[in-house]
């Protein structure tokens, strides 16, 4: 049977070639994707984009017509959701016989406002094994029923089956569909590429949905793929595309079980010292409090790790810990940090701005634990309150949620206008960020060049503006030499 899946995609540069590289790729419906294959279905994938309304319509009407699936996959986050479920009306009055699917994190967290849409059934949590089962009823004629994980429509009537545990051996699973993103990315070498190593979180973040998403299902949330799988796809992945330089390795925390890291490194040294090229990794860390991460450093060092992320948030422990629900202090950080550097590691901040609660005063304990540790990149960006979350319940509570949220510029423009931090403080300090932390750190012309991105990225029109800017071949070319 032909499956299609729609996915869409808010920020991008090309239409046509809206992911620049294959670290972009959506982990879920590619899992999916490679068990629905495994079991004799042909899957294709689409990626629309909400700002270029008829131009989706178009994708979608090409896609059926030479495609023909009988079952169609959306995915959508919460900011994606309005111009999904649109889509979905579009195809179900347009083509009514065409079986609809929605799941992902959005549609797991408010299924009850999800399956009043025009979607057929509605996945609860883990994907995989769901959608297999659908599409063998689908392809029997079987009308759809009894599957775990799916609330179904019967007419007027939902069949809200119960959940199935989360999926143990993460090893069983083939591994995830990379063939069908390669239309969608500008980057067809594939010098760069993500590698998903574990599932869930064990921890509570506040602004996160892992704490909603483990009580989905039974069985432990947080899982780890054996390290000889793991090896096992990077041996196919540097096969099927040799130009690779760099691998992400996907995890919330790839230190939550050290042993098992430390195994890893290993085993990636090994590889490594097999190839003419070494590749160059990356992972996350999270901070906990009195960490020690000599060991694992050392073995990121000796398997040519190259940099970490580093999810600060707030350079305020008392946001950190009253709001954010993240237990550690500056000084964990710095120490963090300072060890990055002694093993060569290079280290990017993850940080947020205008988190309810917060004031200017907490706001410059950010910049100055930034410009204490002096990442060599960071991602700023400013809270923006997502369903299904603690904090989302926290605004709506305090009466900070004033109309409908604005999708458009999602973590670009203020979404709170806080009592001790006003929306044009919000907004200033998101975008003269640089300036405040690389101030005689770095030259004059690089700093500001960040905060005019900063700015074009938070107004619609001069972020697409930019955007048509920077996919210019004579821009890229530019670039390069200013590098």
């Amino acid at each position: 049977m032909n499956i299609l899946f729609v996915q869409s995609i808010g920020d991008i540069q090309s239409l046509t070639k809206p992911l620049q590289t294959h670290q972009q790729i959506q982990f879920g419906i590619s899992y999916i994707s490679s068990v629905l294959k495994k079991n004799g279905h042909n899957t294709r994938l689409v990626i629309l984009n909400k700002k270029a309304n008829r131009r989706s319509k178009n994708i979608i009407n090409e896609s059926l017509k030479k495609f023909c699936p009988k079952l169609i996959c959306f995915t959508a986050v919460a900011t994606e959701y309005d111009f999904i479920a649109g889509m979905a009306g579009y195809v179900k009055n347009s083509f009514p016989d065409i079986y609809l699917l929605i799941g992902g994190v959005h549609a797991s967290l408010n299924p009850q406002e999800v399956i009043s849409d025009n979607f057929d059934a509605l996945c609860v949590g883990e994907g995989e094994y769901p959608t297999t089962e659908l599409a063998a009823q689908l392809e029997t004629g079987v009308i759809p029923s009894g599957i775990a994980n799916l609330w179904i429509k019967h007419g007027s009537e939902i069949e809200k089956n119960p959940s199935r545990p989360f999926i143990q051996d993460l090893d069983s699973l083939p591994f995830p569909d990379k063939e069908m993103w390669l239309e969608w990315i500008e980057d067809s070498a594939a010098e760069k590429i993500s590698v998903l190593i574990s599932r869930g979180c064990p921890f509570a973040c506040s602004y996160c949905c892992n704490h909603a998403l483990k009580k989905l299902a039974g069985g432990s949330y947080v899982r780890f793929r054996a390290v000889g799988n793991i090896i096992e796809e990077i041996k196919q992945i540097i096969t099927r595309f040799p130009a690779t330089k760099q691998l992400f390795l996907e995890a919330e925390t790839i230190g939550l079980n050290k042993p098992w890291a430390i195994e890893l490194c290993a085993e990636l040294e090994r590889l490594n010292a097999t190839l003419q090229r070494p590749l160059s990794l990356g992972a996350n860390i999270r901070i906990t409090p009195n960490a020690d991460l000599e060991e694992l450093f050392a073995a990121f060092k000796r398997s040519n790790f190259q940099f970490i992320n580093i999810g600060v948030e707030s350079g305020s422990e008392r946001v950190r810990c009253e709001i954010l629900k993240r237990n550690y202090s500056n000084e964990d950080i710095i120490k963090a940090s300072t060890l990055a550097k002694k093993y060569g590691l290079k280290t990017a901040f993850f940080n947020m701005v205008g988190l309810p609660g917060e004031t200017i005063k907490d706001f410059k304990e950010t910049v100055k634990i930034n410009r204490r540790c002096r990442p060599d990149r960071h991602y700023t960006s400013i809270f923006f309150p997502y369903p299904g979350t603690e904090l989302y319940s926290l605004c709506k509570g305090r009466g900070l949620l004033k109309g409908q949220l604005d999708t458009t510029t999602e973590r670009k423009k203020a979404a709170l206008d806080l009592p001790d931090f006003p929306k044009k403080q919000i907004q200033k300090s998101y975008i003269w960020f640089d300036y405040y932390v690389y101030k005689g750190l770095k030259p004059n012309h690089k700093i500001f060049a960040s905060v005019l991105r900063s700015k074009f990225a938070s107004k619609n029109y001069l972020n697409s503006l930019y955007r048509k800017i920077t996919s210019l071949s004579l821009f890229k070319t530019a670039k390069q030499v200013l590098r």
